[in-house]
């Protein structure tokens, strides 16, 4: 009864607090998780503010899949088969606290994903737009136009993170699976970042290198440093007419063991593909490709958008070098990607689309492969703060060694995705 009695007056103040926040939900300098987020990469820079008092936030995201897709290899080693039917339903929770003038945090759960059975947190950090604390005014003129951001957090790489599923966060992303070689990652580190009236931005920043945290000694050191920098150009040049470019760097020395492309514990969106018959474990990495760089990686990817009325182009070009820790000689990797998306109807709340994606690597074993994906969707935002969306995908593995599991591996089919964000 007691416990009964508690639960009810923990929900009570919950549901206060939600009617108590619900009249203004906006924050400054701030990337809307719903429809309106779409098109924002950085979030816009504005100096006016509407801090009066502490102010939180809460938010969050569910996405649930229908999957139909087939997978098929060689048969030198089996894979399993799978059919159609839903898929795990992922959830996020997100809060995000204007703590001062121009002082915010932001934090990211993970309720439900592929990897983790428990809750746990993805990352946040600690966004400076004013450093009026320090007093007031204080190098005004330069944060006009910078902001700040510290904390254990998705580095800034490139600017197809701003357009990827993050766990049941999909409503920015017009298809179903991310990238081939899916660059992300949380790491400790800070970031500086200046955007001009002119439309000339740019960043550098400094992280740690792990995505685990340890103090653990390895070869003499408990780590060592990744830099990064962006450098583009973003301006709504007329009305209908939108253009940005921006070109990023990832660099490491020595690391323990860099996690730039396998850092995503949610996993693919593809669920079980191409998965060996023997397998005790599921890879909830299925459909991606890790280069296996750990260490002393040199990463740069080129993005560039255009959105002219209802029809955008995105492309992503990266080029990649690295090696394991136990390899002499760096290997390189290659990813291309072009996205053709035309919006329409009432307020753009429906599209079409089509992405071609391919990756060519060499492996640690010598091996020269490609992968090759083409995907075809569709989706309608019922409002702004529901999409549901459908994806045709095809993906072929070719020139993998005899006997390993993606020896002319390929898997198609459809998926349907409801998602829900706010």
């Amino acid at each position: 009864m007691k416990s009964t009695l508690k639960n009810v007056i923990l929900l009570g103040v919950i549901l206060t607090s939600f009617s108590f926040y619900a009249q203004n939900r906006n924050l400054d300098n701030y990337r809307q998780p719903d429809k309106d987020g779409l098109h924002v990469f950085e979030a816009k820079k504005d100096s006016v503010s509407t801090f009066n008092a502490v102010k939180v936030r809460l938010g969050g995201a569910s996405t649930l899949q229908y999957q139909a897709i087939d997978n098929d290899n060689s048969k030198t080693t089996p894979i399993k088969e799978i059919g159609s039917n839903f898929n795990l339903a992922t959830a996020n929770l997100d809060l995000d606290v204007a703590l001062y003038d121009g002082v915010r945090m932001h934090l990211r759960t993970y309720l439900s994903s592929r990897h983790h059975h428990e809750t746990y947190v993805k990352g946040g950090y600690f966004q400076i737009d004013k450093l009026d604390f320090i007093s007031e005014g204080f190098m005004s003129d330069f944060m006009k136009h910078a902001t700040i951001k510290i904390g254990h957090m998705e580095n800034n790489y490139g600017d197809a993170h701003f357009r990827r599923s993050d766990n049941a966060q999909t409503l920015f992303n017009p298809f179903v699976g991310n990238l081939i070689m899916d660059s992300f990652t949380t790491e400790v580190g800070a970031e500086l970042f200046y955007q001009c009236d002119s439309g000339f931005l740019g960043m550098v920043g400094l992280s740690n290198g792990k995505l685990n945290q340890n103090v653990k000694i390895s070869n003499g050191t408990t780590g060592g440093a990744a830099f990064l920098a962006k450098l583009g150009y973003d301006k709504q040049i007329s009305d209908d007419f939108r253009f940005r470019l921006t070109g990023s760097l990832y660099n490491t020395g020595y690391a323990q063991s860099v996690y730039l492309y396998t850092a995503d514990r949610a996993g693919s969106r593809y669920y079980d593909i191409l998965q060996a018959e023997s397998a005790s474990k599921d890879d909830f990495r299925s459909g991606r490709f890790d280069p296996g760089f750990k260490n002393k990686i040199t990463a740069v990817m080129i993005n560039p958008f255009i959105k002219t009325g209802g029809l955008e182009l995105f492309g992503t070009i990266e080029l990649t070098s690295g090696k394991e820790l136990s390899e002499d000689d760096r290997r390189k990797t290659q990813q291309y990607a072009g996205e053709l998306i035309y919006r329409f109807g009432n307020n753009e709340n429906l599209y079409i689309g089509t992405r071609y994606n391919t990756v060519s690597a060499e492996l640690s074993s010598g091996d020269d492969v490609t992968i090759n994906r083409f995907q075809l969707g569709a989706g309608w935002f019922m409002t702004k703060n529901i999409l549901m969306k459908v994806e045709y995908v095809n993906q072929k593995y070719n020139d993998y060694p005899t006997a390993n599991l993606l020896e002319d591996a390929k898997f198609d089919g459809l998926t349907l995705e409801a998602a829900i964000s706010f």
